[in-house]
Order: structure tokens, then sequence, then C-alpha cells
């Protein structure tokens, strides 16, 4: 349950009604907006006389959430979450291309990429430098320096630039470099992962687990929506990129659906991987379409100029110039379905 407190609702009513609820529910919190002070209620609603809060004064209406993933849920906000990073919208009016090569293997290589994927039109530069690799014997990044040189060639090119932290410890040191931190599917579960991140208030892409439900997507968003005492991150970016099933024509089955239901259940932005959703350079640009026609706010795209010679996921990575039809045809098809 949340409760939304009038705009012109005093400071002595404010409190009265916060503790008449933590005598309830003590973990409940307040979170302080532009326009209006909600009280988050966490714990067993049942004990809180629903019509006895409703009617307190300054209280303008209480709401129930029947969602586990109360701050996640279009119940607790309706309209769209809008994330900024620079200039850029993410949930915006316009859709969002992220685009980059998987690993990040050299300074000539990075610059090269950034230079090629700002002119084929896309926003924010992504990279590997910490990779998690099925196997132990493949290429698992630069580290520290590629993350340097990501951010170098972001700033070469005027670029936000994205990378995945792995291990909490790193998340400080690599928040100082990148504009936004990416979760990897593997790590969705990482709680531990998950709370820091809630800690550092920079926007987090939340990649969907290789076999999670859509609440348990959620539910890790809430982890860091929510945060310590409440004080959490309000940055956070959904993430499609295909789940496990039976089918292995496929890297993973892209489920198209769980954008369209990701939107409908949250107000958080969505953001499609159909790099790692087929594992196929030729189907990325249809599974590309498919996504921006279900309702996704942009795409998230491996790209590399030689993806044969590629150090990892080179069978996914398309071209530059694939990648400027992806975008070209993406745009027409995100306003045409809005």
């Amino acid at each position: 349950m949340v409760v939304v407190m009038k705009r012109d609702a005093s400071k002595e009513e404010l409190n009265r009604v916060i503790r008449y609820i933590k005598s309830y529910c003590p973990d409940s919190f307040v979170s302080v907006g532009d326009e209006r002070i909600v009280i988050n209620i966490i714990g067993d609603e049942r004990k809180i006389d629903f019509d006895m809060l409703s009617g307190m004064e300054g209280v303008e209406k209480a709401i129930p959430i029947l969602k586990p993933y109360k701050l996640a849920s279009r119940e607790y906000k309706q309209e769209d979450t809008v994330i900024k990073v620079g200039g850029i919208e993410i949930g915006g009016k316009e859709p969002v291309f992220i685009a980059g090569p998987c690993s990040i293997e050299s300074e000539y290589q990075i610059m090269r990429i950034a230079e090629e994927v700002k002119e084929a039109g896309a926003h924010i530069l992504r990279g590997g430098a910490f990779k998690p690799r099925t196997s132990p014997y493949s290429f698992c990044g630069l580290g520290m320096y590629g993350v340097e040189l990501l951010a170098k060639a972001g700033e070469e090119f005027d670029m936000p630039v994205i990378t995945e932290v792995m291990d909490p410890g790193d998340a400080i040191a690599i928040s100082e470099y990148a504009d936004i931190l990416q979760v990897g599917a593997r790590n969705m579960k990482n709680y531990s992962l998950l709370r820091k991140l809630a800690e550092i208030k920079k926007p987090v892409l939340l990649k969907r687990g290789e076999a999670a439900k859509i609440d348990e997507w959620l539910m890790a968003a809430e982890y860091m929506l929510l945060g310590k005492n409440g004080e959490g991150n309000e940055d956070v970016i959904l993430c499609e990129r295909g789940i496990r099933t039976f089918e292995d024509y496929t890297r993973n089955t892209f489920d198209i659906v769980a954008i369209s239901v990701a939107k409908a259940e949250s107000h958080l932005p969505v953001i499609a991987d159909p790099s790692h959703a087929t594992g196929k350079r030729e189907l990325v640009y249809s599974a590309s379409i498919a996504a921006i026609a279900a309702g996704a706010d942009g795409l998230m795209i491996e790209v590399h100029y030689d993806p044969d010679k590629a150090y990892s996921d080179g069978a996914q990575s398309i071209t530059p110039r694939q990648l400027k039809e992806v975008i070209s045809k993406s745009k027409e098809i995100y306003h045409a379905v809005r």
C-alpha cells in the first residue's frame, strides 16, 4: 500500500500519519517527490485500517498495491519513468540505441567502433571489460583498463558509456568511468551487487536472468529501487535479452511478449537486446523490429567492424552499416506503433 499526501498537508499531519503507519509496519518509509509526498507501507498491510487511514487529515488517497514489486509497479507510479543520461532520455519520446562491441579488445578497436556506431545513429556506447564467460579459457576482458578505454572513447565521440559490473567491490571504481552500470543476466539474482548499485545512484540497466520469470526480474529491480531504508536508486532500466528454453536453434528464446508485459506492469523503461536473444547476426534486424513494435524504448546491439575476428560473440555482432539499417527502420516502426 502507498499513501499519497495532499499538496498542502502540514508537517504535523504528515508526522501523525507516519506514526500511525509505523506503529503497525515499522519498516515503512517516506518518498519525497517534486509534487507529492508518498508513504510506502512495507509489512503486513492487513494490520492497518484502510478506511481510517484514508480519512486521516492530510491524506489525499491510500492505494492498495497487490504486486510484490511495489516500487516498480504501475500501481505505485502510473506515468513512465524517463531516465536522463547526458542529453539522452531513456523511456522518452524517441527510441534510444546502445551499440558497441561485446568485448573491448584494444584502444584502436573501441575508438574505431565508437566513431562508426555514432555515425550510424547510436546514442550510447557499450563495451564489455569484465566478461562472465561460460568457459574460463575464453577471453574474459581487459578489466579496469578496458573500462578506462571505454570512457576515453565515449569522451572522444561525446557518447555516454555503459559497461557491466560483476563484483560489488568493483562497482564504485567502475561508476567513476561509466555513465550506466549494467547487471548481466547471470547476476540478476546477485543481491549483494543489487544492493550496492542501489547506493551508487547511477543509472543501472538490469538484464533479465537466463531462466527468470517476469516477476523475478521486476523483483530484482525492486532491490535497487528500495535500497536501504527506502533510499534506493530510482534510475533502473529493464533489459529483455531472451531466456533459456528447450529451443536451441537460437542462443536464447526472445520473449517478445515480456517486453509488452513489462511495459504494462512497470513504469520503468525497457530496452531489448536482440544480439544475445538470437545469437545470430542475420536475425538481429528482424528481432530488433519486433522488439520495437512490442513497445521497447530502445535497443542494445553488439557491433564490430570485423565480426568474424571479434574476441567474443562475433556470430551475433553486426557491422556498423547493418546497425544503420536497424536504427532507420526501428525509428520508423517506433513512431508508427505509437
